[in-house]
């Protein structure tokens, strides 16, 4: 399902909070939000979370927006304030090297479904950002940029970056050479530099374009039975175009 239940309207001034309560008066509740942080990184983890905020002011959580939008101290604030008034919350963190089995795609799709099964509320609809997550149980809909328009989504999109992120700064003190600290295992100038220099570490992706270049690897990878989609080249423009 990828529209709202017949009947169900959201004004465009409805605020951040207006898909939930527009499902909640069809009678569809609990809404949870599902997004991930990471999926154009060449290096480091996946990480995917499912949020269920509450109804009335208790779900009301100050400063949430797109997790992008905010400063890292405003990201942190709205982390802890979405863990103390979530009605249910989960995370979850795929490494590189299933990132490299699966495919990033399939990688980030899974990432999402599992994130949603360890939530200890059932939810009644899902909202995803960007695209439609098949094999819910419950019907959904894909909203562009909503980490944006919807709350639960934002709250998500905070739990998954944050979360990252200070895996990231962990990493950082493991292998201090890519400044991880700084650009989180992104494709920026300066990991690029990093990453010509050392080569990749155990913590980079390697079906990304830029990771095998720097290892020396020319050939394709092997074939696999495992679901998997081509190699990710970061400085593809359509690619870019997709994690805007």
């Amino acid at each position: 399902m990828t529209t709202l239940p017949r009947g169900s309207t959201v004004r465009r001034d409805a605020g951040l909070y207006g898909y939930e309560r527009a499902l909640r008066r069809a009678g569809l509740a609990p809404v949870a939000g599902v997004d991930e942080a990471g999926r154009g990184a060449c290096a480091g983890p996946l990480v995917a979370a499912a949020v269920i905020l509450p109804e009335g002011k208790a779900g009301l959580v100050p400063e949430l927006n797109d997790s992008k939008l905010l400063t890292a101290k405003a990201r942190e604030r709205c982390y802890t304030q979405v863990l103390r008034r979530a009605l249910s919350w989960s995370v979850v963190v795929v490494e590189p090297g299933e990132c490299d089995r699966l495919g990033m795609h399939v990688a980030n799709v899974e990432a999402l479904r599992r994130s949603l099964a360890r939530l200890d509320h059932r939810p009644a609809y899902v909202l995803t950002d960007g695209f439609p997550v098949d094999g819910l149980e419950v019907p959904g809909l894909a909203m562009w940029k909503g980490d944006r328009v919807a709350a639960c989504i934002s709250a998500a999109s905070v739990i998954a970056k944050v979360t990252r992120d200070r895996i990231m700064c962990e990493l950082h003190e493991e292998f201090p050479a890519y400044d991880f600290a700084t650009h989180k295992g992104y494709c920026t100038s300066e990991h690029t530099e990093a990453l010509e220099e050392h080569g990749p570490s155990p913590v980079h992706r390697m079906r990304f374009v830029n990771v095998r270049r720097a290892a020396g690897i020319i050939d394709p990878p092997p074939f696999s039975l495992e679901p998997q989609l081509e190699l990710w080249d970061p400085e593809d423009a359509d690619l870019q175009e997709v994690l805007r």
